[in-house]
């Protein structure tokens, strides 16, 4: 299987400057440098909506994968989330991913904590459901009490086009529990343990062990969030992914219980970066959280350095079965400073890797 790389985009500018880096110019941006998708959050207090920011992508190009990255189970219900991103599947000609996790900023904002993997589970089956235009069972109701002549029994998406495939879910999963979940119940699973090889073949034994326990076959389609940057000086590089890589990180120690195996340098920085977290400084620069992030932490739970490096850390995470990565840490916009590291991933990277 062809490796892919995907980069986020950022959503709409929260100062509503007009001549901001829109989603429809991300998206372009992000087809032009040659990534093969584009992710965007939903995360309704800290960015546009993800469902109007890919409408607007899908019009702005021709070949670009697209998704979310992520949603999540909670803010929107699972007919809602299928029926939405089935509109981009339309709009886009069958480009559409649908990436989804338990829920951290978005519900944060709320005053809410991540979903509980059981009711995480449980929306799984019945988004796929949606998806495949099965009947879905309601559950418990109330639309009785409107005393009509007939209601639905079940919940369909009536207009789904059979033109179009299904649109793959992708569920990104850290802790042994949702990683198990994923791999019974979605195409690809998205591993978010950071770039140490250990890490991530743990995270697939997991899943693999998981799927064959259901009577599923063991293998499926494994992606990984990973913040990388590319630049001359690791330093450097750190300094400009340090909030992402933190973000990320923070995924692996979210309740103060480390997940899967870590060395104690390791652990320690975990850790640090749990009991520091300010939510108001989410994968911004700055932050108390990326202030923890230590060289030698960022050379395993990330990829900074130069591109020969680069091939390396990433080439060894596709030996292990990796065939998509989600690339965090750097600007798509040109205008940035830092735009040229994007540029030197999809230049000096990329290349090397595809297959």
């Amino acid at each position: 299987m062809p490796v892919e790389f995907w980069t986020s985009g950022r959503g709409l500018a929260a100062s509503g400057d007009p001549t901001a880096f829109t989603s429809a110019r991300q998206a372009q941006r992000a087809e032009e440098l040659g990534f093969d998708g584009i992710t965007f959050v939903d995360s309704q207090n800290r960015a546009s909506d993800c469902y109007v920011a890919l409408t607007v992508a899908a019009q702005a190009t021709t070949q670009l994968k697209l998704g979310t990255g992520v949603t999540n189970s909670y803010t929107r219900h699972p007919a809602v989330n299928a029926s939405a991103i089935a509109a981009i599947q339309a709009e886009s000609g069958g480009r559409a991913y649908l990436g989804i996790g338990r829920g951290d900023s978005a519900l944060a904002h709320l005053g809410l904590a991540p979903h509980a993997v059981p009711r995480f589970e449980r929306y799984l089956e019945q988004l796929q459901g949606y998806l495949r235009g099965d009947d879905v069972e309601f559950g418990e109701t109330d639309v009785h009490v409107l005393g009509l002549a007939d209601t639905p029994q079940t919940s369909r998406i009536e207009w789904l086009n059979p033109s179009y495939p299904k649109v793959p879910v992708d569920v990104a999963a850290t802790g042994p529990r949702v990683i198990a979940a994923a791999a019974r119940h979605a195409e690809q699973v998205s591993l978010a343990v950071g770039g140490d090889p250990e890490r991530i073949k743990w995270g697939m034994d997991v899943a693999r062990e998981a799927r064959a326990e259901a009577g599923l076959d063991p293998e499926i389609s494994f992606a990984a969030y990973l913040p990388t940057v590319v630049h001359d000086d690791p330093e450097v590089a750190l300094s400009i992914g340090s909030a992402g890589l933190s973000l990320f990180a923070r995924f692996s120690n979210m309740y103060g219980e480390i997940v899967g195996p870590v060395s104690e340098t390791q652990r320690d920085v975990l850790t640090k970066i749990h009991d520091s977290y300010d939510m108001h400084g989410h994968a911004r620069e700055g932050s108390p959280q990326s202030a923890q992030v230590t060289q030698e932490f960022a050379n395993s739970f990330g990829v900074f350095g130069p591109p020969d490096y680069c091939v390396q850390r990433l080439g060894e995470l596709i030996e292990l079965g990796v065939t998509r990565f989600m690339i965090a840490g750097t600007t798509l916009d040109p205008s940035h400073p830092n735009s040229e590291c994007s540029e030197r991933f999809v230049n000096d990277v990329a290349p090397q890797l595809r297959r």
